[in-house]
Protein backbone atom coordinates (compact mmCIF):
# COMPACT_ATOMS: atom_id res chain seq x y z
CA UNK A 1 0.00 0.00 0.00
CA UNK A 2 1.14 3.59 -0.41
CA UNK A 3 2.48 4.60 2.93
CA UNK A 4 4.69 1.26 3.07
CA UNK A 5 6.01 2.15 -0.04
CA UNK A 6 6.72 5.89 0.20
CA UNK A 7 7.60 5.93 3.89
CA UNK A 8 8.84 2.17 4.56
CA UNK A 9 12.11 2.14 6.92
CA UNK A 10 14.74 -1.17 6.91
CA UNK A 11 14.77 -3.17 10.00
CA UNK A 12 18.40 -2.28 9.78
CA UNK A 13 18.07 1.51 9.08
CA UNK A 14 15.68 1.15 12.29
CA UNK A 15 18.27 -0.73 14.32
CA UNK A 16 21.29 1.49 13.34
CA UNK A 17 19.12 4.39 14.43
CA UNK A 18 18.26 2.92 17.62
CA UNK A 19 21.76 2.21 18.57
CA UNK A 20 22.42 5.65 18.00
CA UNK A 21 20.31 6.20 20.41
CA UNK A 22 21.69 4.34 22.83
CA UNK A 23 18.97 1.41 22.63
CA UNK A 24 15.94 2.93 24.58
CA UNK A 25 14.09 6.24 23.67
CA UNK A 26 12.33 8.27 26.02
CA UNK A 27 9.07 8.93 24.72
CA UNK A 28 8.01 10.78 27.67
CA UNK A 29 7.15 14.90 26.84
CA UNK A 30 9.03 17.36 28.69
CA UNK A 31 8.80 20.33 30.28
CA UNK A 32 10.89 22.72 29.74
CA UNK A 33 12.38 25.83 31.33
CA UNK A 34 14.81 26.65 28.03
CA UNK A 35 17.66 27.27 29.41
CA UNK A 36 19.50 24.43 27.82
CA UNK A 37 19.29 22.41 24.62
CA UNK A 38 20.36 18.39 23.74
CA UNK A 39 21.99 17.60 21.26
CA UNK A 40 21.32 13.54 20.56
CA UNK A 41 22.79 13.95 17.36
CA UNK A 42 22.70 9.94 15.86
CA UNK A 43 24.16 8.74 12.50
CA UNK A 44 21.56 7.81 9.45
CA UNK A 45 21.32 4.74 7.97
CA UNK A 46 23.19 5.10 4.57
CA UNK A 47 26.90 5.62 5.73
CA UNK A 48 26.86 9.43 5.50
CA UNK A 49 27.83 12.34 7.50
CA UNK A 50 24.21 13.50 8.01
CA UNK A 51 23.43 14.22 11.96
CA UNK A 52 20.23 15.06 13.03
CA UNK A 53 19.41 16.33 16.09
CA UNK A 54 16.79 17.55 18.53
CA UNK A 55 17.92 21.16 17.74
CA UNK A 56 17.62 20.26 13.59
CA UNK A 57 13.88 18.84 14.11
CA UNK A 58 11.29 21.13 16.13
CA UNK A 59 8.32 18.65 17.58
CA UNK A 60 5.52 20.20 18.91
CA UNK A 61 4.86 22.29 21.75
CA UNK A 62 1.92 23.87 23.48
CA UNK A 63 2.17 26.51 26.82
CA UNK A 64 0.57 25.25 30.34
CA UNK A 65 0.16 26.23 33.36
CA UNK A 66 3.49 24.29 34.58
CA UNK A 67 5.37 25.67 31.35
CA UNK A 68 6.44 24.48 27.81
CA UNK A 69 5.25 20.53 26.88
CA UNK A 70 6.96 19.24 24.05
CA UNK A 71 7.19 15.97 21.91
CA UNK A 72 10.19 13.99 22.06
CA UNK A 73 12.76 13.60 18.96
CA UNK A 74 13.46 10.12 18.78
CA UNK A 75 16.06 10.24 15.80
CA UNK A 76 13.06 10.59 13.06
CA UNK A 77 9.85 10.80 14.37
CA UNK A 78 8.27 12.73 17.10
CA UNK A 79 6.71 10.82 20.21
CA UNK A 80 4.12 12.24 21.92
CA UNK A 81 2.67 10.18 24.77
CA UNK A 82 -0.36 10.36 27.25
CA UNK A 83 1.46 13.24 29.35
CA UNK A 84 1.79 15.04 26.20
CA UNK A 85 -1.86 15.02 25.35
CA UNK A 86 -5.25 12.48 26.53
CA UNK A 87 -8.33 12.27 26.44
CA UNK A 88 -8.06 14.25 29.94
CA UNK A 89 -5.45 16.61 28.45
CA UNK A 90 -7.16 20.01 27.02
CA UNK A 91 -4.52 21.76 25.07
CA UNK A 92 -5.45 25.58 25.15
CA UNK A 93 -2.81 27.51 23.58
CA UNK A 94 -1.78 27.35 19.90
CA UNK A 95 -0.32 24.41 18.67
CA UNK A 96 1.90 23.71 15.40
CA UNK A 97 2.66 20.53 13.65
CA UNK A 98 6.01 21.04 11.02
CA UNK A 99 6.98 18.58 8.30
CA UNK A 100 9.18 16.48 9.45
CA UNK A 101 12.57 15.41 7.30
CA UNK A 102 13.42 12.63 5.98
CA UNK A 103 9.65 11.01 6.19
CA UNK A 104 9.58 10.88 10.24
CA UNK A 105 6.19 11.63 11.23
CA UNK A 106 4.35 12.57 14.73
CA UNK A 107 2.81 10.06 16.39
CA UNK A 108 0.08 10.07 19.08
CA UNK A 109 -1.03 7.35 21.86
CA UNK A 110 -3.64 8.75 23.17
CA UNK A 111 -6.22 11.52 21.88
CA UNK A 112 -4.99 15.26 20.83
CA UNK A 113 -7.67 17.54 22.37
CA UNK A 114 -7.52 21.37 21.59
CA UNK A 115 -9.67 23.68 23.09
CA UNK A 116 -11.25 23.86 26.64
CA UNK A 117 -14.51 22.06 26.54
CA UNK A 118 -17.48 22.51 28.52
CA UNK A 119 -21.31 22.65 28.93
CA UNK A 120 -22.70 26.36 28.87
CA UNK A 121 -25.54 25.54 31.34
CA UNK A 122 -22.92 24.88 34.29
CA UNK A 123 -21.27 28.41 33.75
CA UNK A 124 -19.00 27.07 30.90
CA UNK A 125 -17.99 29.88 28.50
CA UNK A 126 -17.19 28.93 25.07
CA UNK A 127 -13.88 31.16 24.17
CA UNK A 128 -14.34 33.81 21.61
CA UNK A 129 -10.84 33.05 20.75
CA UNK A 130 -9.36 29.95 21.29
CA UNK A 131 -6.32 28.20 20.17
CA UNK A 132 -5.39 27.05 16.47
CA UNK A 133 -4.08 23.19 15.91
CA UNK A 134 -2.32 24.66 12.93
CA UNK A 135 -0.71 21.47 10.25
CA UNK A 136 2.13 21.92 7.48
CA UNK A 137 2.12 21.49 4.17
CA UNK A 138 3.44 17.62 3.97
CA UNK A 139 3.34 16.89 7.64
CA UNK A 140 2.15 13.17 8.64
CA UNK A 141 0.35 12.66 12.02
CA UNK A 142 -0.18 8.65 12.80
CA UNK A 143 -2.25 7.65 15.50
CA UNK A 144 -1.59 4.66 17.80
CA UNK A 145 -5.43 3.08 19.11
CA UNK A 146 -9.08 4.05 18.53
CA UNK A 147 -8.64 6.29 21.66
CA UNK A 148 -6.50 8.22 19.78
CA UNK A 149 -8.85 10.70 18.12
CA UNK A 150 -8.29 14.73 17.57
CA UNK A 151 -10.98 16.74 18.89
CA UNK A 152 -11.23 20.54 18.11
CA UNK A 153 -13.47 22.50 20.65
CA UNK A 154 -16.19 25.21 20.04
CA UNK A 155 -14.09 28.12 19.72
CA UNK A 156 -11.01 26.89 18.83
CA UNK A 157 -9.83 25.66 14.85
CA UNK A 158 -7.90 23.52 12.65
CA UNK A 159 -5.58 25.05 10.35
CA UNK A 160 -4.11 22.28 8.38
CA UNK A 161 -3.84 23.15 4.95
CA UNK A 162 -1.78 21.32 2.90
CA UNK A 163 -0.41 21.83 -1.37
CA UNK A 164 -0.96 19.45 -4.19
CA UNK A 165 2.78 18.82 -3.93
CA UNK A 166 2.31 18.39 0.36
CA UNK A 167 -0.95 17.23 1.25
CA UNK A 168 -0.67 16.60 4.77
CA UNK A 169 -1.54 12.92 6.36
CA UNK A 170 -3.78 11.77 9.42
CA UNK A 171 -3.17 7.52 9.59
CA UNK A 172 -2.89 4.46 11.21
CA UNK A 173 0.90 4.13 12.85
CA UNK A 174 0.74 0.98 11.62
CA UNK A 175 0.93 1.90 7.96
CA UNK A 176 4.89 2.54 9.21
CA UNK A 177 6.81 -0.98 10.14
CA UNK A 178 8.51 0.70 12.56
CA UNK A 179 5.64 1.10 14.52
CA UNK A 180 4.07 -2.52 13.15
CA UNK A 181 5.92 -4.59 15.47
CA UNK A 182 3.36 -7.25 14.96
CA UNK A 183 3.37 -6.89 10.75
CA UNK A 184 0.25 -6.41 10.73
CA UNK A 185 -0.18 -3.53 8.30
CA UNK A 186 -2.59 -0.86 8.83
CA UNK A 187 -6.79 -1.37 8.83
CA UNK A 188 -10.18 0.77 9.68
CA UNK A 189 -10.62 1.53 13.33
CA UNK A 190 -6.86 2.08 13.79
CA UNK A 191 -7.47 5.25 15.25
CA UNK A 192 -10.48 7.37 16.42
CA UNK A 193 -10.72 10.24 13.43
CA UNK A 194 -11.33 13.72 13.58
CA UNK A 195 -14.01 15.49 15.03
CA UNK A 196 -14.67 19.16 14.89
CA UNK A 197 -17.44 20.89 17.28
CA UNK A 198 -18.97 24.00 16.30
CA UNK A 199 -21.27 26.69 17.08
CA UNK A 200 -23.51 26.67 13.97
CA UNK A 201 -27.29 25.68 14.31
CA UNK A 202 -28.26 21.60 14.81
CA UNK A 203 -32.04 20.48 15.51
CA UNK A 204 -30.62 18.80 18.44
CA UNK A 205 -31.51 21.94 20.29
CA UNK A 206 -34.61 23.85 21.19
CA UNK A 207 -34.85 27.29 19.56
CA UNK A 208 -35.09 28.35 23.68
CA UNK A 209 -31.69 26.81 24.47
CA UNK A 210 -30.03 28.25 21.14
CA UNK A 211 -31.57 31.79 21.71
CA UNK A 212 -30.13 31.78 25.51
CA UNK A 213 -26.89 30.38 24.23
CA UNK A 214 -27.11 26.87 26.05
CA UNK A 215 -27.21 24.60 23.42
CA UNK A 216 -25.20 22.19 24.02
CA UNK A 217 -25.30 18.78 22.28
CA UNK A 218 -22.84 16.03 23.47
CA UNK A 219 -20.62 14.45 20.92
CA UNK A 220 -20.36 10.68 20.08
CA UNK A 221 -17.42 9.02 20.81
CA UNK A 222 -15.53 11.15 23.12
CA UNK A 223 -17.02 13.63 25.91
CA UNK A 224 -17.77 17.37 24.84
CA UNK A 225 -19.91 19.24 23.07
CA UNK A 226 -21.18 21.29 20.25
CA UNK A 227 -24.16 23.70 18.64
CA UNK A 228 -24.86 27.06 18.73
CA UNK A 229 -27.03 29.48 16.60
CA UNK A 230 -24.34 30.97 14.03
CA UNK A 231 -24.35 29.08 10.92
CA UNK A 232 -21.39 31.78 9.54
CA UNK A 233 -19.08 30.05 12.58
CA UNK A 234 -15.80 29.25 11.29
CA UNK A 235 -13.83 26.06 13.34
CA UNK A 236 -10.73 26.36 10.75
CA UNK A 237 -9.87 24.46 7.33
CA UNK A 238 -8.57 20.99 6.50
CA UNK A 239 -8.05 21.29 2.52
CA UNK A 240 -5.18 18.99 0.88
CA UNK A 241 -4.97 16.25 3.13
CA UNK A 242 -5.72 12.48 3.27
CA UNK A 243 -7.71 10.86 6.11
CA UNK A 244 -6.93 7.12 6.49
CA UNK A 245 -7.81 4.42 8.42
CA UNK A 246 -9.86 6.27 10.81
CA UNK A 247 -13.16 5.99 13.07
CA UNK A 248 -13.71 3.20 15.75
CA UNK A 249 -16.16 2.06 17.69
CA UNK A 250 -18.53 1.32 19.72
CA UNK A 251 -17.31 3.86 21.86
CA UNK A 252 -18.97 5.06 25.59
CA UNK A 253 -22.30 4.65 24.28
CA UNK A 254 -22.35 1.27 22.52
CA UNK A 255 -23.40 0.66 19.26
CA UNK A 256 -23.93 3.64 17.36
CA UNK A 257 -21.65 5.72 19.06
CA UNK A 258 -19.41 4.96 16.13
CA UNK A 259 -16.19 7.02 15.16
CA UNK A 260 -16.35 8.62 11.62
CA UNK A 261 -13.10 10.00 9.88
CA UNK A 262 -14.18 13.21 10.31
CA UNK A 263 -17.22 14.53 12.35
CA UNK A 264 -18.67 18.14 11.51
CA UNK A 265 -20.81 18.71 14.80
CA UNK A 266 -22.78 22.20 13.62
CA UNK A 267 -19.87 23.59 12.09
CA UNK A 268 -20.78 26.57 10.22
CA UNK A 269 -19.97 27.58 6.42
CA UNK A 270 -16.99 29.56 7.23
CA UNK A 271 -15.57 26.55 7.46
CA UNK A 272 -13.98 24.77 4.44
CA UNK A 273 -13.12 21.12 3.80
CA UNK A 274 -11.49 21.01 -0.12
CA UNK A 275 -9.47 18.60 -1.21
CA UNK A 276 -9.77 15.54 0.52
CA UNK A 277 -9.10 12.13 0.46
CA UNK A 278 -11.13 9.51 3.06
CA UNK A 279 -10.34 5.96 2.99
CA UNK A 280 -11.20 2.98 4.79
CA UNK A 281 -13.04 4.63 7.52
CA UNK A 282 -14.75 2.07 10.38
CA UNK A 283 -17.34 3.79 9.98
CA UNK A 284 -18.42 7.10 7.75
CA UNK A 285 -16.72 9.54 5.51
CA UNK A 286 -18.03 12.31 6.84
CA UNK A 287 -21.28 12.87 8.68
CA UNK A 288 -22.74 16.06 9.34
CA UNK A 289 -25.03 17.41 12.55
CA UNK A 290 -26.29 20.45 11.38
CA UNK A 291 -24.28 23.54 10.63
CA UNK A 292 -23.39 24.90 7.14
CA UNK A 293 -20.01 23.52 6.21
CA UNK A 294 -18.40 23.91 2.86
CA UNK A 295 -17.29 20.64 1.03
CA UNK A 296 -15.05 20.68 -2.48
CA UNK A 297 -13.13 18.50 -4.73
CA UNK A 298 -13.42 15.29 -2.11
CA UNK A 299 -12.91 11.33 -2.50
CA UNK A 300 -14.07 8.73 -0.65
CA UNK A 301 -13.24 5.29 -0.93
CA UNK A 302 -13.37 1.98 0.60
CA UNK A 303 -15.39 3.22 3.93
CA UNK A 304 -17.51 0.91 5.58
CA UNK A 305 -20.38 2.52 6.44
CA UNK A 306 -21.61 5.71 4.91
CA UNK A 307 -19.63 7.91 2.13
CA UNK A 308 -21.32 10.96 3.14
CA UNK A 309 -24.42 11.00 5.93
CA UNK A 310 -26.32 13.97 6.53
CA UNK A 311 -28.14 14.83 9.81
CA UNK A 312 -29.54 17.52 12.33
CA UNK A 313 -30.41 19.82 9.84
CA UNK A 314 -27.92 20.06 7.26
CA UNK A 315 -27.50 23.23 5.08
CA UNK A 316 -24.09 23.26 3.63
CA UNK A 317 -23.05 23.71 0.04
CA UNK A 318 -20.58 20.95 -1.72
CA UNK A 319 -19.22 20.26 -5.14
CA UNK A 320 -17.10 17.52 -6.64
CA UNK A 321 -17.69 14.31 -4.95
CA UNK A 322 -16.44 10.82 -5.84
CA UNK A 323 -17.17 7.68 -4.21
CA UNK A 324 -16.20 3.82 -4.39
CA UNK A 325 -17.33 1.16 -2.61
CA UNK A 326 -14.97 -1.56 -3.57
CA UNK A 327 -12.92 -4.29 -0.78
CA UNK A 328 -10.44 -4.48 1.50
CA UNK A 329 -8.01 -7.84 2.63
CA UNK A 330 -8.35 -8.06 6.57
CA UNK A 331 -5.71 -9.04 8.79
CA UNK A 332 -6.71 -12.65 8.98
CA UNK A 333 -6.56 -12.49 5.27
CA UNK A 334 -10.42 -12.11 4.28
CA UNK A 335 -11.61 -10.30 1.71
CA UNK A 336 -14.92 -7.74 2.87
CA UNK A 337 -16.49 -5.61 0.93
CA UNK A 338 -16.76 -2.10 1.90
CA UNK A 339 -19.43 0.27 1.78
CA UNK A 340 -23.31 1.00 2.55
CA UNK A 341 -24.55 4.27 1.13
CA UNK A 342 -22.68 6.66 -0.62
CA UNK A 343 -25.13 9.32 0.63
CA UNK A 344 -27.17 8.52 3.87
CA UNK A 345 -29.43 11.63 3.51
CA UNK A 346 -31.48 12.30 7.06
CA UNK A 347 -33.63 15.37 7.54
CA UNK A 348 -34.17 15.71 11.14
CA UNK A 349 -32.47 14.02 14.43
CA UNK A 350 -34.06 16.53 17.30
CA UNK A 351 -37.02 19.31 16.42
CA UNK A 352 -37.17 20.65 13.01
CA UNK A 353 -38.41 24.03 14.06
CA UNK A 354 -38.04 27.18 10.83
CA UNK A 355 -35.04 28.60 12.66
CA UNK A 356 -33.67 24.77 12.41
CA UNK A 357 -35.06 23.06 9.51
CA UNK A 358 -34.42 20.03 7.96
CA UNK A 359 -31.29 19.44 5.93
CA UNK A 360 -31.21 20.91 2.86
CA UNK A 361 -27.77 20.74 1.04
CA UNK A 362 -27.54 22.10 -2.61
CA UNK A 363 -24.48 19.38 -4.16
CA UNK A 364 -23.34 19.47 -7.08
CA UNK A 365 -21.04 16.94 -9.52
CA UNK A 366 -21.46 13.59 -7.70
CA UNK A 367 -20.08 10.22 -8.93
CA UNK A 368 -21.10 7.42 -7.22
CA UNK A 369 -20.15 4.05 -8.07
CA UNK A 370 -21.18 1.25 -6.11
CA UNK A 371 -21.00 -2.56 -5.45
CA UNK A 372 -22.89 -5.71 -5.31
CA UNK A 373 -21.04 -6.29 -2.13
CA UNK A 374 -22.99 -6.69 1.33
CA UNK A 375 -20.86 -4.29 3.83
CA UNK A 376 -18.97 -5.87 6.45
CA UNK A 377 -19.89 -3.37 9.04
CA UNK A 378 -23.27 -4.85 9.21
CA UNK A 379 -24.20 -6.79 5.83
CA UNK A 380 -25.91 -3.61 4.46
CA UNK A 381 -26.40 -3.38 0.74
CA UNK A 382 -24.28 -1.33 -1.18
CA UNK A 383 -26.28 1.69 -2.33
CA UNK A 384 -25.62 5.47 -3.94
CA UNK A 385 -28.45 6.75 -1.57
CA UNK A 386 -30.33 6.57 1.10
CA UNK A 387 -33.04 9.35 1.82
CA UNK A 388 -34.30 9.52 5.57
CA UNK A 389 -36.36 11.72 7.68
CA UNK A 390 -37.59 14.41 6.03
CA UNK A 391 -34.90 15.10 4.05
CA UNK A 392 -34.60 18.26 1.07
CA UNK A 393 -31.89 18.66 -0.98
CA UNK A 394 -30.98 19.95 -4.44
CA UNK A 395 -28.65 17.67 -6.20
CA UNK A 396 -26.85 18.75 -9.78
CA UNK A 397 -25.25 16.88 -12.44
CA UNK A 398 -25.25 13.40 -10.41
CA UNK A 399 -23.98 9.99 -11.72
CA UNK A 400 -24.63 7.12 -10.37
CA UNK A 401 -23.00 3.58 -11.24
CA UNK A 402 -24.03 -0.17 -10.68
CA UNK A 403 -23.13 -2.57 -13.43
CA UNK A 404 -24.11 -5.52 -11.13
CA UNK A 405 -27.17 -5.85 -8.42
CA UNK A 406 -28.05 -9.52 -7.52
CA UNK A 407 -28.17 -8.18 -4.07
CA UNK A 408 -28.30 -4.43 -4.31
CA UNK A 409 -30.19 -1.40 -5.56
CA UNK A 410 -29.10 2.17 -6.25
CA UNK A 411 -31.93 4.21 -3.87
CA UNK A 412 -33.77 3.62 -1.43
CA UNK A 413 -36.61 5.57 0.54
CA UNK A 414 -37.71 5.38 4.72
CA UNK A 415 -41.34 5.72 4.70
CA UNK A 416 -40.06 8.73 6.84
CA UNK A 417 -37.56 9.84 3.76
CA UNK A 418 -41.10 10.09 1.76
CA UNK A 419 -42.31 12.66 3.63
CA UNK A 420 -40.85 15.73 1.94
CA UNK A 421 -39.75 13.46 -1.20
CA UNK A 422 -41.53 16.04 -3.40
CA UNK A 423 -37.99 18.63 -1.93
CA UNK A 424 -35.72 16.77 -3.44
CA UNK A 425 -34.83 17.86 -6.69
CA UNK A 426 -32.83 15.67 -8.92
CA UNK A 427 -31.54 18.20 -12.26
CA UNK A 428 -29.33 16.86 -15.15
CA UNK A 429 -28.27 13.86 -13.27
CA UNK A 430 -28.05 10.09 -14.72
CA UNK A 431 -28.95 6.66 -13.34
CA UNK A 432 -26.74 3.85 -14.83
CA UNK A 433 -27.71 1.24 -12.47
CA UNK A 434 -28.90 -2.64 -13.06
CA UNK A 435 -31.23 -1.99 -9.70
CA UNK A 436 -32.89 1.06 -9.56
CA UNK A 437 -35.13 1.37 -6.33
CA UNK A 438 -35.54 -0.81 -3.29
CA UNK A 439 -39.37 -0.97 -3.45
CA UNK A 440 -41.69 -3.92 -3.99
CA UNK A 441 -44.25 -1.93 -6.45
CA UNK A 442 -41.48 0.70 -7.49
CA UNK A 443 -44.41 3.58 -6.33
CA UNK A 444 -44.87 6.30 -3.26
CA UNK A 445 -47.54 4.25 -1.30
CA UNK A 446 -46.44 4.48 2.65
CA UNK A 447 -49.14 6.66 3.32
CA UNK A 448 -46.42 9.40 4.69
CA UNK A 449 -45.78 10.73 1.14
CA UNK A 450 -46.59 14.41 0.19
CA UNK A 451 -50.09 13.63 -1.17
CA UNK A 452 -49.04 14.91 -4.86
CA UNK A 453 -46.72 11.96 -4.91
CA UNK A 454 -49.06 9.49 -3.79
CA UNK A 455 -49.48 5.90 -6.75
CA UNK A 456 -46.21 7.93 -8.56
CA UNK A 457 -43.71 5.84 -9.44
CA UNK A 458 -40.05 6.08 -7.93
CA UNK A 459 -38.90 6.35 -11.72
CA UNK A 460 -41.04 9.29 -13.15
CA UNK A 461 -40.10 10.78 -10.25
CA UNK A 462 -36.66 10.49 -10.45
CA UNK A 463 -36.78 11.50 -13.98
CA UNK A 464 -38.36 14.99 -13.67
CA UNK A 465 -38.07 16.81 -16.36
CA UNK A 466 -33.99 16.82 -16.82
CA UNK A 467 -32.78 13.27 -15.69
CA UNK A 468 -32.35 10.07 -17.32
CA UNK A 469 -31.99 6.33 -16.28
CA UNK A 470 -29.74 4.28 -18.71
CA UNK A 471 -29.64 0.73 -17.21
CA UNK A 472 -26.33 -0.79 -16.18
CA UNK A 473 -24.70 -1.78 -19.91
CA UNK A 474 -24.61 1.86 -20.58
CA UNK A 475 -20.91 3.65 -21.62
CA UNK A 476 -20.58 6.41 -18.64
CA UNK A 477 -17.27 5.93 -17.75
CA UNK A 478 -14.20 6.75 -19.56
CA UNK A 479 -11.75 3.57 -19.69
CA UNK A 480 -9.52 4.91 -16.38
CA UNK A 481 -13.23 4.14 -14.70
CA UNK A 482 -13.74 6.99 -13.04
CA UNK A 483 -13.93 10.30 -15.00
CA UNK A 484 -17.49 11.09 -17.37
CA UNK A 485 -17.09 9.60 -21.00
CA UNK A 486 -18.07 13.17 -22.16
CA UNK A 487 -18.44 11.78 -25.54
CA UNK A 488 -20.95 8.39 -24.62
CA UNK A 489 -24.09 8.36 -26.89
CA UNK A 490 -25.80 7.14 -23.83
CA UNK A 491 -25.82 10.20 -21.95
CA UNK A 492 -28.92 12.15 -23.76
CA UNK A 493 -28.86 15.26 -21.32
CA UNK A 494 -26.76 17.92 -20.55
CA UNK A 495 -25.01 18.94 -17.41
CA UNK A 496 -26.32 21.86 -15.70
CA UNK A 497 -24.08 24.64 -15.94
CA UNK A 498 -24.84 26.12 -12.60
CA UNK A 499 -24.85 29.60 -13.44
CA UNK A 500 -28.03 30.03 -10.88
CA UNK A 501 -26.35 28.77 -7.97
CA UNK A 502 -23.97 30.63 -6.02
CA UNK A 503 -20.83 31.82 -8.01
CA UNK A 504 -18.89 32.48 -4.73
CA UNK A 505 -18.98 28.86 -4.30
CA UNK A 506 -20.10 26.50 -7.39
CA UNK A 507 -17.57 26.25 -10.85
CA UNK A 508 -19.59 26.76 -13.57
CA UNK A 509 -19.73 23.15 -15.57
CA UNK A 510 -19.94 21.60 -18.64
CA UNK A 511 -20.07 17.69 -18.03
CA UNK A 512 -22.20 15.43 -15.39
CA UNK A 513 -20.42 13.61 -12.83
CA UNK A 514 -17.29 14.45 -10.33
CA UNK A 515 -14.73 14.44 -12.95
CA UNK A 516 -14.83 14.86 -16.92
CA UNK A 517 -11.96 13.05 -19.27
CA UNK A 518 -11.70 16.08 -20.52
CA UNK A 519 -9.89 17.47 -17.54
CA UNK A 520 -6.68 15.49 -17.26
CA UNK A 521 -4.58 18.09 -16.36
CA UNK A 522 -6.41 19.75 -13.42
CA UNK A 523 -5.42 19.09 -9.71
CA UNK A 524 -8.95 17.52 -9.19
CA UNK A 525 -8.59 14.98 -12.21
CA UNK A 526 -5.11 14.10 -10.88
CA UNK A 527 -6.37 14.00 -6.52
CA UNK A 528 -9.03 11.60 -7.93
CA UNK A 529 -6.40 9.15 -10.22
CA UNK A 530 -4.13 9.58 -6.79
CA UNK A 531 -6.73 8.40 -4.37
CA UNK A 532 -7.97 5.50 -6.69
CA UNK A 533 -4.64 3.97 -7.55
CA UNK A 534 -3.54 3.88 -4.04
CA UNK A 535 -6.72 2.54 -2.64
CA UNK A 536 -6.68 -0.03 -5.58
CA UNK A 537 -3.24 -1.08 -3.26
CA UNK A 538 -4.65 -1.54 0.16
Amino acid sequence: MEFKRIFKASAIATALILAGCGGDINITPTVNDNSSTTDNSVNNSNNTTTTPTTSDVTCASYESEAGTVEGTFDGIDCLYNDSFSSKNISITSNITFEELPDSGVHVFEDALQIGADGDTTTGFVIPASGPTMTVKPGAVLAFKSGEAIIRIARGAKIQAVGTAAKPITFTSAFAYDRFDDEGKGPLYADWGGIIINGNAVTDQCTDAERGAGNCNVPSEGITSYFGGNDNTDSSGNIKWAKIWYAGSGPKVGGEGDDLNSLTLNAVGSGSEFDYLHIHQGFDDGIEFFGGASTVKHVVVTDTQDDSFDFDAGYHGKMQYLFVKHGTVVTRDGTTVSMGNHGFESDGVKGTSTAEAPPSNPTIANVTIVTSDGLSVRDGDPSVAFKFDDEFNANLYNVLMVKTAATQTYCMTFSSDGEKQADKIMFNNSVMACNVEFDDADGTFNSGKEPASLTGTALSAWFDGTSNIRIGSTASVLAANGFATDTASADITISANDLSTLDAGFFDSVNYIGAVSDQDTSSNWYKWVETALAAAEQD
